[in-house]
């Protein structure tokens, strides 16, 4: 049995951490012994408890929000990392690979940093992340990006996330949503997940919502998620979302439901998904729509394009920023029955073939094992 030290900065369970997390859950016990230092409450260690993993409280900010002085968390990692000697440690974000780094490299302790974010970094970053000896990319278009960078060269290796097939799987929709928000069950839902925010598009969702509405009575939109950064602006952006999704021709047909635990059974009761990001690595809530086969209108940026690669076509790709565009490929999809079908079905085969977790969680293994055994790069199989 392996020992690995799974590193996470924040306590909420965003993409990151539920890729990880659900990779763990298909690991055999005798084969990882797995031990988290995170945040001590919150959705991620309410879900640490709940699996039954051992966790050790890591505080990395303070009560204002504000980061702990960076040598201050280095020296609590470096005392985590000798105290429980772990096989493997890995840092779960491009943010905690950073911080950890330097502490590995003079441990000479064996160690994965995973690369989730597509991020502009200072030499200083990117010689702290080559300390890992081995760097995850969630996508070719992340690996690429990093590398472009000046990041470690081989030591970058493709992992994708895996999806529970299982969980994730086209079923009939029962309109229990339509009961939630009290809808007639003739009205079409459109939805969007995510944090709300810049990155994500949200605020293109709300202005593609506004030309549908403007077009078609018998529609709605949702919104899943919430804001997580506490800067001004965010909260403006926020309420900037709120006010116009009130305004005119939307009014009472954009719903903010927030934080959601069935996103299983939420996208089998959507006609259509859109995910407007502006900078995606690879959207998890991609995978877990493609496999529902749900049809997907997204933006073509980041590992996007790689979710819904191959010979038949598995969603419509618009151009980033262009909310007519992400309108224009939803008003399709909505009137095109023949095209709903095929996109649905086509996605579902992509994540079958490439992203189940079993597949996903495998790999991951294989990668903790060759750490473990010094071995710094694997090459680029995915």
């Amino acid at each position: 049995m392996m020992r690995v030290l799974v590193l996470c900065e924040y306590p909420s369970l965003n993409g990151g951490e539920h890729s990880l997390l659900e990779a763990a859950r298909h690991i055999a016990p005798e084969q990882v012994s797995w031990l988290f230092a995170a945040p001590p409450a919150g959705p991620l260690a309410q879900r640490l408890q709940q699996a039954g993993w051992l966790h050790e409280p890591l505080i990395c900010t303070d009560a204002m929000g504000r980061r702990t002085p960076r040598d201050t968390l280095r020296r609590r990692l470096a005392a985590l990392i000798r105290h429980y000697r772990p096989q493997v440690v890995h840092a779960n974000s491009v943010s905690m690979a950073r911080l950890a780094g330097p502490v590995v490299r003079d441990l000479d302790q064996p160690s994965i940093g995973h690369l989730r974010d597509i991020l502009r970094l200072s030499a200083g970053a990117l010689h702290d992340l080559a300390a890992h000896r081995r760097l995850l990319a969630v996508s070719v278009a992340t690996r690429d990006w990093y590398r472009a960078q000046g990041g470690p060269g081989a030591r970058i290796v493709v992992a994708y996330n895996g999806v529970d097939l299982e969980r994730f799987a086209p079923r009939a929709p029962t309109g229990y949503l339509h009961t939630e928000l009290g809808l007639d069950r003739r009205v079409r839902l459109v939805g969007t997940i995510g944090q709300l925010g810049l990155r994500k598009g949200t605020d293109l969702y709300v202005a593609a919502a506004r030309q549908l509405a403007e077009r078609d009575p018998a529609v709605h939109f949702l919104i899943v998620g919430q804001r997580y950064s506490r800067k001004d602006e965010s909260r403006a952006y926020e309420q900037r979302l709120r006010a116009q999704a009130e305004d005119g021709v939307l009014r009472g047909r954009v719903h903010f439901l927030g934080v959601r635990t069935d996103v299983d059974r939420l996208l089998v009761e959507l006609t259509v998904y859109v995910h407007a990001a502006r900078q995606e690595p690879l959207g998890r809530v991609l995978l877990e729509a493609a496999a529902t086969g749900l049809p997907v209108v997204a933006t073509d940026v980041g590992g996007t394009r790689e979710i819904f690669a191959g010979a038949q076509p598995s969603a419509l790709l618009v151009p980033p920023d262009s909310s007519a565009q992400l309108a224009q490929g939803v008003e399709r999809i909505l009137n095109e029955a023949a095209l709903r079908h095929e996109l649905g079905h086509a996605a579902r085969r992509r994540a079958a073939a490439v992203f189940d977790v079993r597949q996903a969680a495998t790999r991951l293994v294989e990668h903790y094992v060759e750490i473990a055994r010094g071995a710094p790069g694997r090459g680029d199989r995915t």
